[in-house]
């Protein structure tokens, strides 16, 4: 290559450098159990493609949560888990309708592996007769996980937890909770603690995270 295109070249990469981000995310496979792969390996639904946007980076992350906080974005379905040195693990979720949404601060006030999943009398109106009980596994609404959000010693009856629809991650849907992709949901349980601090932003109020360049992992 003559010189005069090497030095070009080079001067083309400089301004890249420094928006780089060269921390990868953890790999999720760490997270999952020997039940976890043999139960997602014969999954009842499609796999989704997933926009590149709404998989799991690790970002820079300005705000002042502190780390170990769930932070979900609603109008840019992202849910961010804070890491020390202002970072953070972003995840691409899907959102209830604005109605029907939760937003405030709750605590995770309980957590639980491929739960059962318990339909409220207006889901049974608003979705038709379901079974008083449905068992957790692939083919349940909840995935497999579940982050309860409570507020004070109350279940505020909504939740951070898988899906059996991963098509709909990026997107506000009728259901009011929180969805993720399992593998996404079983990488956060392993890292989320009993009691942490869960901020939901209402719509309207966006986090005003750029994330720039980062890697996916």
């Amino acid at each position: 290559m003559p010189r005069s295109l090497l030095v070009l070249f080079v001067a083309a990469l400089l301004p890249l450098g420094g928006c780089m981000q060269t921390t990868l995310s953890p790999s999720t496979d760490a997270s999952m159990t020997a039940r976890d792969r043999q139960l997602l390996a014969h999954t009842p639904y499609a796999q989704a493609n997933v926009p590149e946007q709404y998989l799991r980076h690790i970002v820079d992350y300005p705000r002042k949560e502190q780390p170990g906080t769930i932070l979900v974005d609603t109008d840019a379905r992202y849910l961010y888990y804070v890491l020390p040195d202002g970072k953070a693990i972003r995840y691409g979720v899907a959102v209830g309708e604005e109605a029907m949404a939760f937003s405030g601060v709750a605590r995770v006030g309980r957590l639980a592996e491929w739960p059962d999943w318990v339909p409220t009398p207006e889901i049974q109106a608003r979705l038709g007769p379901y079974p008083a009980r449905v068992p957790g596994g692939p083919a349940n609404p909840l995935g497999a996980r579940g982050i309860y959000l409570y507020v004070g010693n109350k279940d505020t009856l909504y939740r951070i937890h898988g899906t059996n629809q991963p098509e709909y991650i990026g997107q506000a849907i009728s259901s009011g909770c929180i969805r993720m992709r399992n593998e996404d949901v079983i990488d956060l349980f392993d890292r989320v603690k009993l009691n942490a601090t869960v901020v939901v932003l209402p719509p309207g109020q966006n986090a005003q995270i750029e994330s720039r360049s980062s890697w996916r992992g």
